[in-house]
């Protein structure tokens, strides 16, 4: 799980509400609006700032081979004109205007934009978003000028060779519908996007029934829910995109196979990737997924003795991402030419390894669920990151997953850790990467 999660105490609101509230763990509260809007509360007077936040139900996941990148696109196009702003320029001194601080960003199932701002500020914010939100232009020079923009991220992240790694293991991994899981894009999609394709996006996704609004900080239930009927009960409901629109399902990985990439390194890449549970069809495997992705990601796990402290490779990780339509388990290691087949061949023997009932100690396990939940309580303590990680789990598996995480996490017993390796990983197919030179390539034969 990428993103870190709660360990919240239930509070129960006092007082007479104007609006029905939901009063939830951790000071948040949510309600929706007649729109269909979902609108979150996270209370943390702490200190007097407040973060506007929208997430929308966006992202790879959306996009067929010729929207490919248009999620992320639009994200960029966002911060443009709209129909109370001439442009971008005015966009920024309008933003400044508001002492905010802001930003963006696009993953596989969720877009979301956000500002900060002095409390003072909140509402004239609220409207800025609206405005951002419900009215771009998309204007034909801002569209241009912003493409190269864009590929501009493309560029800098070809220039890493870990990048071309993932990308071809994941063509394997997701081979049917690639660009459902490539959430910078296909260059020349993005570089021939138009208006008309922009505004597509837009028509589809950005409609108040597949979008939260988020409000954390300096801010009751009742302000936020107020401000939010005041500026945003206007937003016109509109057809759920998911009735219409085919998310389709990635069929199984088709073989195990070895890819490889040559780069001029003079080390050796070694990236394994499976697919996981997802978390709407298979929950109970997500938190096992986590507690053992945490167990051997310690120093004094077997898997980082056996493989990094005998030498065999630099470094290894085991990973899951929580996502609901395609999440990936994998494994990165950094070894020498040397220690390369030997480090293939320990990664294997180490995973077969860890349903046996001395791989980890029960200390091991309930450290992980203790450690996971403390973390929680630590990612909550700056109200503008904790935005983030409510709206992410709102669009990937929603708050009622998100409320009860630590609760399920603590259930977590060995059997389940055990289903879930035998289940997605263990002898199932998967996509082995290999990152290395040319002359190493041929030396080991690859």
């Amino acid at each position: 799980m990428k993103q870190i999660k709660l360990f919240l105490f239930t509070l129960l609101l006092t007082g007479i509400l104007s609006v029905n509230i939901n009063a939830q763990k951790y000071d948040i509260y949510n309600k929706t609006l007649d729109n269909g809007l979902d609108v979150i509360v996270i209370h943390n007077p702490a200190v007097p700032l407040i973060t506007v936040e929208i997430n929308v139900k966006n992202g790879a996941y959306t996009e067929p081979p010729e929207y490919d990148g248009l999620s992320h696109l639009y994200e960029h196009m966002f911060f443009k004109a709209n129909k109370t702003i001439p442009n971008q320029k005015r966009y920024m001194e309008r933003l400044n205007e508001l002492g905010a601080s802001w930003n963006g960003t696009t993953s596989n199932e969720r877009v979301n934009y956000f500002f900060t701002v002095p409390k003072d500020s909140v509402e004239p914010a609220m409207e800025f978003m609206y405005n951002a939100i419900t009215g771009p232009l998309f204007k034909q020079e801002e569209l241009v000028n912003e493409r190269p923009v864009v590929t501009g991220e493309y560029d800098r992240n070809e220039s890493n060779p870990f990048f071309h790694l993932v990308v071809a293991v994941d063509k394997k991994v997701w081979w049917k519908y690639y660009s459902r899981k490539n959430v910078i894009g296909d260059r020349d999609i993005i570089m021939t996007a138009t208006t008309a394709k922009m505004q597509t996006v837009q028509d589809r996704f950005y409609i108040p029934n597949n979008s939260a609004l988020i409000l954390s900080g300096d801010i009751t239930p009742e302000q936020g829910f107020d401000l939010a009927e005041k500026i945003f009960s206007k937003w016109k409901e509109g057809k759920d995109p998911f009735s219409y629109l085919e998310i389709p399902k990635h069929p199984p990985i088709q073989k195990t196979e070895t890819v490889v990439v040559e780069k001029p390194i003079n080390f050796v890449g070694l990236y394994i990737e499976w697919q996981g549970p997802n978390v709407s069809e298979d929950p109970g495997a997500t938190y096992a997924a986590d507690v053992l992705s945490y167990i051997m990601g310690q120093k004094t796990s077997k898997f980082y003795k056996n493989i990094v402290e005998t030498g065999l490779a630099y470094g290894i990780n085991l990973g899951y991402n929580t996502l609901n339509h395609g999440a990936p388990i994998t494994v990165f290691a950094q070894t020498s030419p040397q220690n390369y087949k030997k480090c293939v061949q320990a990664v294997y023997d180490e995973l077969n390894k860890m349903t046996s009932k001395d791989y980890y100690t029960d200390e091991q396990l309930e450290s992980a669920k203790t450690i996971l939940a403390i973390d929680d309580q630590y990612g909550r303590e700056r109200p503008s990151q904790f935005v983030h990680t409510v709206g992410y789990w709102w669009a990937i598996a929603g708050l009622d997953y998100y409320m009860n995480y630590i609760d399920n996490l603590k259930k977590v017993t060995r059997d389940d850790i055990n289903d879930y390796l035998n289940k997605y990983v263990i002898g199932k197919k998967h996509v082995e990467g290999v990152l290395v030179s040319p002359q190493v390539k041929a030396k080991l034969g690859l």
